[in-house]
């Protein structure tokens, strides 16, 4: 039995160690607040985020980063895009063992990817580091429905390591050599969620969700190409299959927070309703910026920037992106 942290004790940080816990793992949460850390440990429940849901007796909890890696075998990062590096900045370096990021955003300011900053504020070494994405909605997950995911390392080795921590009869794992890739479709299409909730937000229908997530797509793919990912990457789980999950589901906080924008809700006001972190805000900043500097075409991400911190009309936007001139697909 391997003994795996994750830290980060939010949806995906605990729905995923019940993930762990399934494939035959013992299980470690850090939680930042002892109060949520004492109902994981002695109730096997964390409600602010799961409700009533029962996690498995192999998972543990505690409030002390110190006392959550000491001993593992191997550590799962789950902690918010925004706050990585100063969350990892705060710690001593993570312990030379194989780290598996949950986190999908690119870092404003800096325009890093998550894998980038665990490298450079964690002091991990980047032959350890993967990452994992797909169509990862955490409330179906929890509930142990059967889905897929795919896991990015610079090895095939380590992303055969890391895709054998989870390996629960419900989640099935696939490997990559293509970090870059991964992590770019897996930040991107949270700003893309944005735009075709908001799209639904103002009633329109399912040709217009149909053709913002296939350009989209587009978009994604050329920056991604421009990063040195590979163009299949970008038809696969951690593209396609992440995209239409996150577009389409109520289940994703980009979509709902897109839906709010729609409706006419501010980003503030919009991000209250959601109630729970939507990293595309802050990655479509983020995306611009690399977009710009690499001289990549992203007009749905700027449309999303342009609504979220340039107060531009949601309505006017979504029906200019669509109304564009003519040129090839």
């Amino acid at each position: 039995m391997t003994a795996l942290t994750v830290l980060g004790a939010g949806s995906w940080g605990t729905t995923f160690a019940q993930v762990l816990a399934d494939s035959g793992h013992e299980v470690t949460i850090w939680a930042r607040r002892e109060e949520v850390a004492r109902e994981i440990r002695e109730e096997h429940r964390n409600t602010a985020y799961l409700g009533d849901r029962v996690l498995p007796e192999t998972v543990d909890a505690t409030s002390s980063v110190a006392a959550a890696v000491d001993g593992a075998d191997g550590i799962v990062l789950a902690i918010p895009a925004q706050s990585m590096r100063t969350t990892l900045a705060a710690w001593p370096d993570l312990p030379p063992v194989p780290i598996l990021s949950l986190t999908k955003g690119i870092e404003r300011g800096t325009d890093a990817r998550i894998s980038e900053i665990i490298v450079d504020a964690g002091g991990a070494d980047h032959q350890r580091v993967g990452v994992l994405s797909g169509p990862n909605l955490s409330a179906e997950i929890a509930e142990r429905r059967p889905c897929a995911s795919v896991v990015a390392a610079g090895s095939a080795e380590l992303a055969g390591v890391l895709a054998t921590w989870c390996q629960a009869p419900y989640l099935r794992t696939y490997t990559s050599t293509d970090v870059v890739g991964v992590e770019i479709a897996g930040a991107v299409k949270n700003v893309i969620a944005i735009a075709v909730g908001a799209a639904a937000g103002l009633g329109h229908g399912h040709n217009t969700t149909a053709s913002l997530i296939t350009r989209g797509l587009a978009e994604i793919t050329r920056l991604g190409i421009a990063l040195g990912g590979r163009r299949d990457t970008f038809a696969g789980l951690a593209g396609m299959g992440d995209l239409v999950a996150t577009c389409a589901s109520p289940l994703s906080r980009n979509h709902r927070l897109g839906r709010a924008l729609g409706r006419g809700l501010d980003v503030d006001a919009a991000a209250a309703e959601v109630g729970q972190t939507a990293e595309g805000v802050a990655t479509a900043r983020a995306v611009e910026d690399l977009a710009a500097r690499l001289g990549v075409d992203m007009p749905i991400t700027a449309a999303v920037v342009d609504v979220v911190d340039h107060d531009a009309r949601i309505d006017e936007v979504t029906t200019a992106l669509l109304a564009r001139g003519v040129r090839p697909e």
